[in-house]
C-alpha cells in the first residue's frame, strides 16, 4: 500500500507538469512564431517481487512478478510545425515559409534564433538597425547586424523572397542593396534550447546552425514581407489534452485516497 501511495504521487506530479505545459501553450496562442510544447513521459524502474521459479509441487512458473514504481517527466519538446500566415500592415513584418530561423544577437553577445518575424528599425550609432521588438539586432548572412544609413527612406525598403533588402532606383524599381537577412536551419531543431519569447539557443543536440546562403544541400526558405507566422497551437487539441490530464490527475488522487483508507483499515485490525 505504501508502494501504491508513492506510485500515485509520481503520477500526480507528472500530470501537474503536463497541465502546466498545456496552460503555457494556451497562454501563447497569440504569440508570433511560438511552437507548441508537449510532455514526454517515462516509466520508473520496475521492482521484481518474484523471479522465475517452481511451485511447491515442482511445477515450473516461467513468468516473474514485477510491479511498476510510477512515472516521471522525461522531456518537454517543441513541435516545429509551421503556423498560419497572418497579414500585417507593418513594413517590417516577415514570415518564414520553410524551416529557417532568423538569427539575432543577444545582449550577452551570443547568437540566438527565432521564428518571430515581428521586426522593426531602431536607431543605432551608425544608422537604422533592424531589430526585434526587444531590441536585439537581426543578423545578415555573414552574421553582422543589419544597419542602413540615414540616406534610406525606411518606408521604401522592401525584402525579396530570398531575404535581400531592396530599395527603389531612379525608375522606382526595387534593386538589391547588398544586404541579405540571414536564415539558418538545424539538423535537429527539437534539440534547440528554448528561451523566453520564442527565442532558441543552439545546443549539442541541435547541432551547428546551417547557413542557407552558403549551403546548397538544404531546401531554401522564403521570406514573405507583410505577414507574420502565428502560433501553431491548436486550441481544440489543447483543451482535449487538458481534460485528459485533469482526469488522469483525479485518477491518481483517488488511488491515494483508496490506499489511505486501506492503511486505516489495516491499522484498525491491530487494535
Amino acid at each position: 500500500m505504501l508502494r501504491s501511495l508513492w506510485t500515485a504521487a509520481t503520477g500526480m506530479r507528472a500530470q501537474q507538469v503536463n497541465f502546466d505545459t498545456i496552460a503555457h501553450n494556451l497562454s501563447n496562442v497569440s504569440t508570433h512564431g511560438y511552437k507548441t510544447q508537449v510532455n514526454e513521459f517515462k516509466t520508473l524502474l520496475y521492482q521484481t517481487l518474484q523471479t522465475k521459479t517452481t511451485t511447491a509441487n515442482g511445477e515450473l512458473k516461467p513468468t516473474s512478478a514485477q510491479v511498476g514504481l510510477g512515472v516521471r517527466n522525461s522531456a518537454i519538446t517543441s513541435i516545429f510545425r509551421e503556423g498560419n500566415m497572418i497579414a500585417s500592415e507593418s513594413d517590417t513584418a516577415f514570415a518564414i515559409d520553410g524551416k529557417g530561423f532568423f538569427a539575432v544577437r543577444g545582449s550577452d553577445g551570443n547568437t540566438y534564433y527565432t521564428r518571430n518575424g515581428n521586426l522593426k528599425f531602431t536607431l543605432a550609432t551608425t544608422g537604422n538597425m533592424l531589430a526585434t521588438t526587444d531590441g536585439l539586432p537581426v543578423l545578415d548572412t555573414n552574421g553582422r547586424p543589419i544597419i542602413l544609413n540615414q540616406n534610406y527612406v525606411l518606408s521604401q525598403v522592401s525584402v525579396s523572397k530570398d531575404g535581400q533588402l531592396c530599395y527603389p532606383d531612379e525608375t522606382s524599381n526595387p534593386r538589391p542593396i547588398g544586404i541579405t537577412i540571414g536564415l539558418f536551419q538545424f539538423n535537429n531543431p527539437n534539440g534547440l534550447e528554448k528561451l523566453a519569447d520564442s527565442l532558441y539557443a543552439q545546443s549539442a543536440a541541435s547541432g551547428q546552425p546551417i547557413n542557407e546562403a552558403t549551403n546548397n544541400a538544404v531546401k531554401k526558405s522564403d521570406i514573405i514581407q507583410g505577414y507574420l507566422e502565428g502560433s501553431n497551437v491548436q486550441v481544440a487539441d489543447e483543451m482535449v489534452s487538458m481534460i485528459v490530464t485533469q482526469r488522469a490527475y483525479e485518477l491518481n488522487s483517488k488511488a491515494i485516497t483508496a490506499s489511505d483508507e486501506m492503511l486505516q483499515q489495516a491499522n484498525n485490525l491491530r487494535r
